[in-house]
């Protein structure tokens, strides 16, 4: 197996590109495919001040580094969501790789700063913790994000990730989430920008990154994901992809080019940001007197 760039020994292959690489051309390729990425949907401007949601994950961390490399300056955060031995080896990772690339890391703890975990909050609630944690993390990087000054955060969505999200919201009709499914959500009042970089590489590719870039990162996966129906979408995708290379890419981004301005347009679209009042607890742009995550720190604070 030889490098498609300089016929030098291969280390990988990206079978949906035809293509295999070297250690340098492959690190080159990554680069370019996020580069394209922020170019096609117009991601960051010059002047952006960009921070990058941080889990300790291959994603997040191939993602910092990717962007650095690409010469913008974005600094990260890294949220703690109370889930036990994982959550302290993840910030560990997050913090070697800021240490040793001499980069910024905020660090935000959820039990300190709002009095409950995610394994709390699921227990209170009685449902699955993933949607307690995605509404709890998609609140605190907003809130990081308006109150420190960043108008853009940059999160690791691959495109693994999103090809799974985008099956089970066709299978459901989701025309709301088909609407918001986006590389790009603008920024709107009480909303900052979020961009999602890494929408032209796999899981596959960004774990090959980190190795190859030398940087440690949390293999293990969330002990509270077990269950979540996206792992089930993504191992149907997976299979399909063994069978025929680049049917993810194909299905993601014939969405975006061929159908999701059709969910844009919908009634049910997205309208982010209007008719929209102010949660009476933590001013958080809302729909209703209290907001989803102040009633969600409520039920898990309040159970004895």
């Amino acid at each position: 197996m030889k490098c498609r760039v300089c016929r030098g020994p291969a280390v990988i292959d990206v079978r949906r590109h035809n293509a295999a690489f070297c250690p340098d051309h492959f690190v080159t390729h990554c680069r370019e495919q996020v580069r394209r990425a922020i170019t096609d949907h117009h991601m960051i401007d010059p002047e952006h001040r960009i921070v990058v949601a941080v889990s300790g994950g291959k994603d997040s961390l191939a993602l910092w580094d990717l962007l650095v490399g690409l010469d913008y300056q974005p600094d990260g955060v890294y949220l703690g969501l109370g889930i036990g031995e994982y959550s302290n080896d993840s910030l560990d990772h997050a913090r070697a790789y800021a240490t040793d690339r001499g980069v910024t890391l905020h660090e935000v703890d959820l039990a300190a700063e709002q009095g409950f975990t995610i394994p709390a909050a699921a227990a209170a609630t009685h449902r699955a913790p993933c949607g307690a944690c995605g509404l709890s993390k998609r609140h605190l990087l907003n809130r990081f994000a308006l109150e420190h000054h960043y108008d853009t955060v940059a999160t690791g969505h691959n495109l693994d990730d999103e090809a799974a999200v985008l099956l089970g919201n066709v299978l459901r009709w989701e025309t709301e989430y088909l609407a918001r499914q986006h590389p790009v959500l603008p920024a709107t009042t009480g909303f900052a920008r979020r961009i999602k970089p890494l929408v032209r590489l796999g899981e596959r590719e960004t774990a090959a990154y980190c190795v190859i870039r030398g940087i440690d990162y949390q293999v293990d996966e969330c002990p509270m994901a077990a269950g979540n129906r996206h792992l089930h979408y993504k191992d149907v995708l997976n299979r399909l992809e063994q069978r025929s290379p680049g049917s993810k890419a194909a299905f993601f981004h014939g969405f975006l080019d061929h159908a999701h301005d059709r969910f844009a347009d919908h009634p049910d679209g997205d309208d982010t940001g209007a008719h929209l009042g102010r949660c009476t607890e933590c001013g958080a742009p809302t729909t209703t007197d209290v907001c989803a995550f102040c009633r969600l720190r409520h039920r898990a604070t309040s159970r004895p």
